[in-house]
């Protein structure tokens, strides 16, 4: 079978302005149908990439291609209008002087008849049928994001472009709105790149995470691999909080309060760092590890007095200040668990989900 051409192509794309590379060798595929999201915080360069495939920033270096044709690159570059691209931002961006169903025709061309039954369709998919001769004023917050969304998608476009598009919407509003979003783009087999600095919106999202920093992409990959499998400690730091314990190699081993860990590769005298999601951080009621499921994965139990605990809705966090050298690790239990300041106990760390970094020189 023929390897199927990805519907929006970027390849090493390059953006220098302000004496720095804003963007640098950023190369990705977003298939049709797929969400490919650029992740990362503010100032990284997602939506400097953004505006370069949108056609309304040009690269200094690299390509862009839509169903393996450069429209961005070397002497072309096509403007934004001759794309076939969608763009949705977060604050809707509709025309106040024009009805709903003004606005969702705007970008449509033909015959009037025709442009009138894909405004209906659309204002049916969007859950909107009778608000076409409303303003987007008389709209609430979710009712502008549909209608945004309809207009975004009337002219079937390729490729649909959102820039936070949903950090303007009420937590109640936001999730009911981002699945209706994703499903109807989908069914149309857009392909979308998406950006957000939120970790939670992008393993909800995409397909495809690409994860930025400083202008470039440092990993690539599902949500689940990227988030069990990141490349260093700022990737593990960026989709939840960590803990991180130091220690020296010897032998490919680091010796900590908790046991020894492997640091295959690792040359003897370098420092590591073992990282740990708070959720992975055990706490042992039964003094010593002797509880009534022991586990070998656990290794050896460390003693930590309560510092904090708080209820955080679904779970509570629990600080502890560690015996051995004062430092402060972040345990999560399910429910409710809220252990008074200065209760000794014991913790022991699920070895298989740690993640071991070289510190860098």
């Amino acid at each position: 079978m023929p390897t199927p051409v990805p519907r929006l192509e970027l390849r090493a794309l390059r953006r220098h302005f302000g004496g720095r590379d804003v963007v640098r060798d950023v190369s990705l595929q977003v298939m049709p149908g797929q969400v490919t999201c650029l992740l990362g915080p503010s100032g990284c360069g997602k939506s400097t990439t953004l505006r370069i495939v949108a056609g309304v920033d040009r690269q200094d270096a690299g390509e862009v291609l839509v169903d393996g044709e450069v429209i961005s690159g070397g002497p072309r570059h096509d403007p934004p209008e001759a794309r076939a691209i969608g763009l949705m931002f977060q604050d809707f961006a509709l025309f106040p002087h024009l009805t709903v169903a003004g606005n969702v025709a705007f970008g449509l061309a033909g015959p009037r008849a025709a442009c009138a039954e894909r405004v209906a369709a659309l204002l049916s998919r969007v859950h909107l049928e009778g608000f076409g001769e409303k303003y987007p004023h008389e709209l609430s917050g979710g009712e502008q994001q549909r209608v945004a969304l309809a207009r975004a998608i009337a002219p079937r476009p390729r490729i649909m472009l959102m820039d936070e598009p949903f950090s303007g919407l009420d937590n109640r509003l936001r999730d009911g709105i981002r699945d209706e979003t994703l499903e109807i783009l989908k069914e149309e087999g857009t392909a979308v790149l998406l950006v957000t600095h939120e970790p939670e919106e992008a393993m909800r999202m995409a397909d495809n995470i690409a994860l930025m920093r400083d202008g470039h992409i440092v990993q690539q990959g599902a949500p689940y691999n990227v988030y069990n499998a990141p490349v260093d400690k700022s990737a593990a730091a960026f989709f939840s909080d960590i803990n991180v314990i130091r220690g020296e190699v010897n032998g490919a081993l680091i010796d900590t309060p908790f046991g020894q860990f492997l640091a295959p590769g690792v040359p003897d005298g370098k420092t590591v760092e073992i990282v740990i999601r708070p959720q992975h951080l055990r706490i042992d009621f039964d003094r010593g590890g002797r509880g009534p499921n022991p586990t070998p994965q656990d290794g050896t139990p460390a003693r930590g007095v309560v510092a904090r605990a708080r209820f955080m809705g679904h779970e509570s966090l629990v600080e502890f200040r560690m015996d051995h050298d004062g430092s402060i690790l972040k345990a999560t239990v399910p429910s409710v668990f809220l252990p008074k300041p200065g209760t000794a106990l014991w913790l022991m760390i699920r070895r298989e989900r740690c993640f071991v970094f070289p510190v860098k020189d």
